[in-house]
């Protein structure tokens, strides 16, 4: 028996050892390839080491309730200012180090949970929990444990059953009912957690991986193949899907809440609306919804490499039934370029939706978002409109080319951006067509989510004032990746490098700043909203000499007085006065930081009581109407005839749009920049 355990020992130790060697030998190629290709590539040094470090065990304990402080403290020693020294000699070993105590940490989590299972919780003890918006600095005392992980289970048994009561007052009364099985559905979450990452024999490399990538920059980031595939597929208008909306109910299922007609879900007849995902299977591995993170679900369901899926559904709280679905391509509603007629007294003004830049990467139709646009903008015209608002609010980007061709069919002729390498040599981005597709005036909406190719197709159009920007500071995204594999014949691991920074033609970046729009304006959840300069790793702005020659299509000065009117106009208008107001108490929700909160169904119902106030007067606002008129154009209303299944979408869209009490605004900076042209004040020969 001894001879048996010492034998199965040994091999463990030699498949570590050897997953080790194959760990830092693709870790030297990313190196490599970041050296060699990034923007501004970075030492290894000991600076690489602490991020390493740091961010791999934030990523592995964020709550800090896994590593023992011994534990962490022991790491910290080995490690903390060794791992380039340890990757430079090519001893990855420290990863299967780091895992080893990681799961040692997880199996004591787990068996303390099996002993709460039976154990009686105290809920009259008076226990404090407190919250961080960032991760805190310490770790537990062995002593510690047990009590940190009883507040916890307190405090998520409490949150689900008053998450689970719409009727507060109710809960108190029927605490001892409800109790039971809120505790049971909990802690097995909690030990369904654990056993999933006990069970992973991979993916922690690929973290490492990943936040080895992301010391030099956020956006640089490491791919194999399946998640190259699911990056590819969010940048298309079409990629294989199933054909069916998800989303979480009140008690954090995940329910199918609307089918593509055209899918291969919907066309089963077996998958239902209102049917809840109890697990997703790729033939190889299956993820339990109940107890994985949404990242882990979407990845299974979205990975073009998973083309046929086994579903485990529940209707109605009847029995669980399998479904088998093979993907299919399908047109992508979210990356789909659409438009509207918005009329204010009898005037007509185009409305354009750019959800993303995304473009054919496969080369199937030769069709992106610029195309798209323009064919949006062309059908508008036909109606007589008066100006044209192009809508990038929560565009994050995609592809850049398509971004350099739509600012081209805005623009006549001249540069549009300047691209540096990382040899410092600069190339001048122009005009690739000659003309206009349109020459009536533009307001861009802009938001907090607007990034990347977004901010460089706004800011080309906002430096010639050929449009006015209405809006919030965008992130601040001016670099550009390109995903390369790790050698030539490498068909299995990618990485996302940076390898451009773009600066306007003005020789200014919008990197770490964002672009700040002609005329701010206040947008619910702003203050929440993550930005390129909150990352540590995010590459600082800086500007270039220039001197390249472009022809404004408005004088300064009469931009600048068009904007000061719209903001006067919107310094008394009461919806946006209200979303101040809104943003304050969001802030004070989230951003402020909390005292110690008591764990009792008394300071739960009342933190609860105060969400629910925030959001119903929320939910109460962005319900709004805007009283504009919006309906289709008349090409689209025949091409709906065409394609009745397109309807409920547009339908969908056009009641959203009805609420969007930018448009207000955008319609009357549209009037005052047609004044200005027709009196040929501001207007530039």
């Amino acid at each position: 028996m001894k001879k048996i355990s010492l034998a199965l020992f040994l091999t463990a130790f030699s498949l570590f050892a050897q997953n080790d060697v194959k760990t830092c030998v693709l870790l030297t190629k990313i190196s490599t390839l970041i050296q060699s290709e990034h923007l501004q590539p970075k030492p290894i040094d000991d600076s690489l080491s602490v991020f390493l470090f740091d961010s791999f065990i934030d990523a592995l304990d964020p709550y800090r309730n896994i590593f023992l402080k011994s534990e962490y403290d022991s790491l910290s020693l080995k490690y903390r200012l060794n791992l380039d020294d340890l990757i430079h000699t090519n001893d990855c070993s420290f990863l299967s180090d780091i895992v080893k105590v990681y799961k040692v940490g997880l199996l004591r989590n787990k068996a303390l949970l099996e002993k709460m299972k039976t154990d009686t919780i105290d809920y009259k003890l008076k226990d404090t929990i407190r919250f961080y918006k960032k991760a805190f600095p310490f770790y537990l005392e062995e002593k510690q444990v047990e009590r940190v992980w009883r507040k916890k289970i307190k405090y998520e048994i409490l949150d689900d059953i008053i998450f689970q009561n719409s009727n507060l007052d109710s809960i108190a009364a029927a605490f001892t009912a409800l109790e039971p099985p809120s505790k049971k559905l909990t802690i097995e979450n909690e030990i369904c957690k654990i056993n999933a990452i006990l069970e992973r024999n991979s993916g922690f490399k690929e973290s490492l991986f990943d936040h080895f990538c992301s010391y030099f920059d956020p956006h640089t980031a490491y791919f194999n193949m399946d998640a190259k595939s699911s990056f590819m597929a969010s940048l298309s208008k079409e990629h294989f899907s199933l054909g069916l909306n998800v989303s979480l109910n009140e008690r954090n299922e995940i329910i199918v809440i609307k089918l593509n007609p055209n899918g291969p879900a919907f066309q089963t007849g077996i998958i239902k609306k209102g049917d809840q995902i109890i697990s997703i299977s790729n033939l190889k591995q299956t993820v339990q919804v109940s107890c994985n993170t949404l990242e882990a679900i979407s990845n299974m369901i979205l990975s073009d490499v998973n083309k046929k899926i086994i579903l485990t559904l529940r209707r109605s709280s009847g029995k669980n039934f399998e479904v088998l679905v093979e993907k299919k391509l399908l047109k992508d509603e979210g990356n789909t370029v659409y438009s509207f007629i918005a009329e204010h007294n009898k005037r007509r003004y185009g409305y354009v939706k750019i959800p993303s830049f995304y473009s054919d990467f496969e080369g199937n139709s030769g069709k992106g978002c610029a195309e798209d646009t323009a064919i949006e903008v062309l059908k508008l015209q036909r109606d007589s409109i008066q100006g044209v608002i192009i809508d990038l609010v929560d565009n994050g980007g995609g592809s850049m080319e398509e971004a350099i061709k739509l600012a081209g069919l805005f623009i006549d002729s001249g540069p549009i951006s300047i691209i540096l390498d990382n040899k410092k040599e600069q190339t001048i981005i122009s005009d690739p067509y000659p003309g206009m597709i349109y020459k009536d005036p533009i307001v861009i909406l802009v938001n907090g989510n607007s990034a990347s190719a977004s901010e460089f197709f706004a800011s080309a159009l906002q430096d010639y004032n050929r449009a006015l920007l209405l809006g919030s500071t965008t992130v601040g995204k001016a670099t550009m990746q390109s995903i390369m594999s790790l050698e030539p014949n490498d068909v299995e691991n990618f990485v996302k490098v940076s390898v451009n920074k773009f600066y306007r033609v003005t020789g200014k970046s919008n990197q770490a700043t964002g672009i700040v729009p002609n005329v701010i304006v206040p947008e619910i959840y702003e203050s929440i909203y993550s930005k390129e300069r909150d990352n540590p790793t995010a590459l600082k702005n800086d500007s270039i000499a220039t001197l390249l020659i472009f022809k404004r299509y408005m004088k300064n000065s009469a931009m600048t007085k068009i904007a000061k009117k719209s903001t006067d106009r919107i310094a008394g208008n009461s919806y946006f006065n209200k979303t101040k107001e809104l943003n304050k108490k969001i802030d004070d929700l989230i951003n402020t930081p909390k005292l110690a909160q008591p764990v009792t169904l008394d300071s739960a119902i009342k933190g609860q009581s105060e969400i629910n106030e925030m959001w119903e007067e929320i939910n109460a606002f962005e319900t709004k109407s805007n009283n504009l008129l919006i309906h289709n154009s008349n090409l689209n209303n025949y091409l709906l005839t065409i394609n009745p299944l397109e309807k409920a979408n547009n339908k969908f869209q056009l009641e959203a749009l009805k609420k969007n009490h930018y448009l207000n605004e955008a319609i009357a900076i549209i009037n005052d920049l047609n004044t200005a042209k027709n009196n040929g004040k501001g207007i530039l020969p």
